[in-house]
Parts: C-alpha cells; structure tokens; sequence
C-alpha cells in the first residue's frame, strides 16, 4: 500500500504541468463565452482588462506576501523595469490589442491568427537557446514537426468547415452574436502584433524567473502593474466616456471576478509555474487546445453546429501536440541520464577515497613496525 501510494504521488507530481496547461485551457475556453455575452451586453473590452487585472492582483497579492516572503529578492529600479517591460508585453499592451483587433476583424481570422503563437514562440525560443533543437536526432525532428502540424490543425478548424452535424438537443445557453466593423488594414495588424508580443512575452519569461525567481510575487506584480498601464489607455480611448467605467450588470460583474480570480490569479500563476519549470515552449504548444475546446462547448452548450472540418483539425491538433510532447519528454529523459551517467571503467577501478587518512603498516626485517600515511 505504501509503495503504490508513493507512485502515485510521483506520478500525479510528473503529470502536474500537463494538468495545470489543460486547466488553464479549459478555463481560458470558458472565459470566451462569458466574455462575448459580457461585450454583446454593453460592456467596454479596455475596461474589462483593467478590472480583470485589478482583481486578479488583489487575489495573488495575499499568496505571494506570505509564501514567498523570504524567497522574494530586493527590488531595485531595474528589475522594476523588467517587470514593467514584463508586464506590459503580457497585459497592459497585448491584451488591449487583442480586444481592440477583435473590433476590426473576423473571429475566424483572430482565432487563425492567435494560434500562429506557439510557432513564433519556439523560433524565438531556439533564437534564444532556451529551447534546444537538434534535427539529427528523432526529438528535434519530432518538436518541429508536431509544432507544424498542430498549427494545420488550427487553421483547418478556423477556416474548414465541411458538412454540419446538427445538435440534437436544445442548448442550454443561448448567446446573441454582436457585430463587427471590418478594418482589412487596421484589425491584422493588431492582431499580428499582439501575437508577436505575446510572443516575446513568453520567451520573456525564462530571463525574468532568473532574475526574480518568486513565481507568485512576479504574478501580482504583472497584475497589477498591467492593470495600471491598462487603465491609463483607457482612460484614453475613452476620455469622452466617463460613464463606461461604471458597472452594474450581474453579467458584467461575474465575467470580471471569474476572470481576474481565475485567468488573471490561478491561470498567470499556472503558467509562470509551467514556464519555469518546462519553458516557454511547453506552455505555448497547449494554446490550440482551447481552440478546440471553444468548439466542442460551443456544440454542447451554446448549441452552434459542429462541422467536420472541426473534427479533422481536432484530431490534427491532438497529434501535434503528441509529437511535441514526445520530443520535450526525451529532453527531459537525456537532461536526466546526462546528470546520472555512470562512472568509467577506470574510475570504477580506482579506490574510493573517505577523506580518511590512510595507513599500512608493515614489518620490517628488524622486527619493528613502520606505519606509512599515505596522501589522500
């Protein structure tokens, strides 16, 4: 009982980045419907950033006084500077520009778009060195080829349909879909740079856990310096606006605390945890999950028509992330037998030194004893 019980703890400590990136896709998956209805309901998309970030600060804020408080290092003005750079990479710019190119263009072409993610993320990676790449051994060619692949899966689930498969049942959940103002200038380039911010975001990561290795700390930080720089944008685009600031609708004021408690708090903190742990790569390959989560809820919950052309590209994204999880395992399996190599026949040969002074002692033909110390 006690050896199956420590297995199965070793086993659920191994599989705790892969649990924590579903969870932060799922719940992402989530967030997107209560969002859209929050939106369709009247609600700013720049101030939901800044109060989601505010809240999700206030949440980390706690965790990261207590449980890091001997671990956290002296704050100077450059490491203040990287977290604003930090900060603003991951929240107060890219965000904004997310919701504001959701404004201008398609969702297909945003969902397309975004997904292009974790590929920017594993050049940059590689650029970079924290990511290592060797095509002459099977796990090179596996990362590379399964990034490739579940970014096919992406674009057929966002730009394939195919034949509709009906729901049988009456959804529970019935959303009205808002419109668009279509900018074929405006909307890509938005969407482009804050992929490409996000980006640079998460490849970010690895330098600024070296130099402020407080995972928790580093969350609040980045939620509540992002929602400062959100709030002073917003502040701008809606200086003839005062009254979008308010907040009163139950719909409103449920998206902003699941958000900031679930996707700004637990979510950043996963992800911080994860990027830490397996690098930034790792994270970014679990981002086309919530594509195809966002499709099967939207099948069984909302009741939009599921099409074919879902289904293939969910099974190609699976199989991308397949290949890419294989190549980053067998990293992690050289990493290890690199560190435990055994030692070499002539090292195994050789006496093992105890720090201990040795001594022989012999007989000489005198009869008396000489004791030799012999050099460590």
């Amino acid at each position: 009982m006690v050896t199956n019980a420590f297995s199965l703890r070793v086993t659920c400590i191994r599989l705790r980045p892969y649990i924590f990136m579903v969870l932060v896709q799922a719940a992402s998956a989530f967030l997107y419907f209560i969002t859209e209805a929050a939106f369709n309901h009247g609600m700013n998309p720049h101030v939901y950033v800044t109060y989601r970030h505010v809240v999700g600060g206030i949440t980390v804020f706690p965790f990261a006084y207590f449980l890091e408080r001997k671990a956290r290092p002296k704050m100077t003005f450059t490491v203040f500077m990287e977290i604003f750079l930090y900060s603003l990479l991951g929240v107060g710019l890219t965000i904004n520009m997310y919701f504001a190119s959701l404004q201008y263009t398609s969702p297909a072409f945003l969902s397309a778009t975004v997904n292009t993610i974790p590929t920017l993320t594993f050049i940059l990676a590689v650029a970079v060195r924290l990511e290592t790449l060797n095509l002459r051994k099977p796990r090179g060619i596996a990362k590379v080829t399964g990034t490739f692949v579940s970014l096919a899966g992406v674009m057929i689930v966002t730009l394939y349909r195919g034949p509709a498969i009906r729901c049988l049942w009456e959804p529970p959940i019935h959303l009205i879909k808002g419109e668009f103002h279509k900018n074929w200038v405006k909307g890509p380039l938005l969407t482009i740079a804050s992929c490409i911010s996000w980006s640079i975001w998460f490849t970010m990561q690895g330098f600024t856990l070296k130099r402020y290795p407080a995972p928790l700390s580093l969350a609040a930080w980045a939620n509540f310096v992002g929602a400062a720089q959100s709030g002073a944008f917003t502040s701008l685009a809606v200086r003839h606006q005062p009254s979008v600031w308010i907040t009163k609708s139950f719909i409103d004021i449920a998206t902003i605390l699941f958000s900031g408690v679930v996707s700004s708090a637990l979510n950043f903190m996963m992800i911080v945890w994860c990027s830490k742990e397996k690098g930034p790569v790792f994270v970014t390959m679990f981002c086309p999950l919530q594509t195809l989560l966002v499709v099967i809820f939207a099948y069984f919950i909302v009741g939009e028509k599921l099409y074919t052309g879902s289904i293939i590209g969910g099974v190609t994204i699976v199989i991308g992330l397949y290949l890419l999880l294989w190549g980053k395992v067998n990293d992690q399996v050289k990493i290890t037998s690199e560190k435990q190599l055994p030692l070499s026949t002539n090292e195994q040969n050789e006496p093992k030194r105890t720090g201990v002074i040795e001594s022989v002692t012999e007989t000489c033909k005198e009869g008396r004893q000489i004791t030799h110390i012999l050099p460590n």
